[in-house]
């Protein structure tokens, strides 16, 4: 794995079944859909891939499948992310077994905690983790916004990126000043809005949900960011909200996108939408409703190549 870590990294959903079983004929046919889309990379069991609500044993089968699957034609990251040590760790070395590249760390979602605790809990999990690993932002589910100082010690642990999903650009982007020169360190922005934000301002890449289903309008917004073609970024981004202003806002919960996502990809024939307890698939009105927005989406004759 080539450092910095770049590019678009989609959070994968986890194809299900009804039988909240893995859906690997689904998964299959995912992972070569953001290949031939030309990501950069794929995260396992991120938000997205609601990893948390998954069991133990259905995660290690989804990172042995992915793997496999993947066959190391792009970086492999997986989240490890729980409430105990040992949890994050079983994950983290079957991740290693399994053949993934790197691992994504956030603190600890259930007790409220200090920084000075979760510097203490980097510092203890960091050596036994058997894979270089990414420190994790993400506020909103763990109780705690991660400082450029906590991530300085986590760089100091061994990390090699931070992935940002604050969705505050003023934090992204106190973490592009502060790493700006570590060359071999990745800021990866959650927040896929804030896409040509973070590249243009001297970021890396992103962790973008929507490129689940749109692999290719990502890849094409990255690149016209590394290359500063500002009219060609303003044509991709406005493509982007209009996304977020019809498919993602057919229903109006937290986890909304997360839902549109996966129904995006059951509609277009991809894998199935069914979603992990509590979380629920959503309705056929709103289903019919995302099939409407796609069917007027203009982005080619399929999802993998803007007109």
């Amino acid at each position: 794995m080539k450092l910095p870590l770049k590019g678009i990294i989609p959070p994968m959903i986890t194809p299900l079944l009804e039988n909240k079983e893995l859906d690997s004929a689904g998964l299959k046919n995912l992972i070569e859909h953001l290949l031939d889309g030309g990501v950069h990379g794929i995260f396992l069991l991120g938000t997205n891939g609601e990893g948390p609500s998954l069991g133990y044993e259905l995660r290690k089968q989804l990172i042995t499948e992915a793997c496999e699957i993947i066959e190391h034609r792009v970086p492999v990251l997986v989240g490890i992310t729980d409430t105990s040590l040992e949890a994050s760790l079983d994950i983290a070395h079957h991740a290693q077994t399994a053949g993934a590249d790197a691992l994504v760390v956030a603190p600890p979602f259930y007790f409220p905690l200090a920084e000075e605790e979760i510097n203490d809990y980097f510092r203890v999990l960091a050596p036994l983790l058997p894979l270089p690993f990414l420190v994790y932002n993400i506020p909103s589910c763990t109780k705690l916004s991660l400082s450029p100082a906590t991530v300085k010690i986590g760089k100091e642990l061994g990390a090699i990126g931070v992935k940002d999903s604050s969705g505050d650009l003023e934090v992204l982007y106190a973490f592009i000043e502060a790493f700006k020169d570590t060359p071999d360190f990745s800021v990866i922005v959650g927040d896929e809005l804030f896409l040509s934000d973070a590249i243009l301002k001297g970021g890396h890449g992103s962790v973008a949900g929507g490129a689940n289903v749109f692999p290719k309008l990502f890849v094409d917004l990255y690149e016209a960011s590394l290359s500063n073609d500002l009219p060609g970024i303003a044509k991709i981004r406005k493509k982007i909200l209009h996304i977020h202003d019809t498919i993602y806002s057919v229903e109006n919960s937290p986890t909304r996108s997360i839902k549109a996502i996966k129904c995006a990809l059951s509609i277009l024939g991809i894998c199935e939408d069914y979603m992990a307890s509590p979380l629920k698939r959503l309705s056929t009105d709103k289903r019919n409703e995302i099939k409407h927005h796609l069917d007027l989406f203009e982005y080619g004759k399929s999802t993998r190549s803007i007109i």
